[in-house]
């Protein structure tokens, strides 16, 4: 079994949570909760893969606190 990782954002207009897989073109979703996002992502990668799998283009390093001001 295969393992992404999704960047996950809550949009403040929609209210809806919206993901994308960094570097995994077409691999992006969007739930009115976190249980429907993953759902829906796990089903977008999984017709991805059908065609099989790509060559990643960016790979998931983390995240960084900054300071401004």
């Amino acid at each position: 079994m295969k393992q992404y990782t999704a960047v996950v954002e809550k949009c403040a207009d929609t209210g809806l949570y919206v993901g994308y897989v960094p570097g995994f073109a077409g691999a992006h979703s969007q739930g009115a909760s976190l249980d429907e996002l993953k759902r829906n992502l796990e089903e977008v990668v999984g017709l991805l893969l059908e065609d099989g799998e790509p060559p990643l283009q960016a790979e998931f390093v983390g995240t960084q606190m900054i300071q401004v001001g």
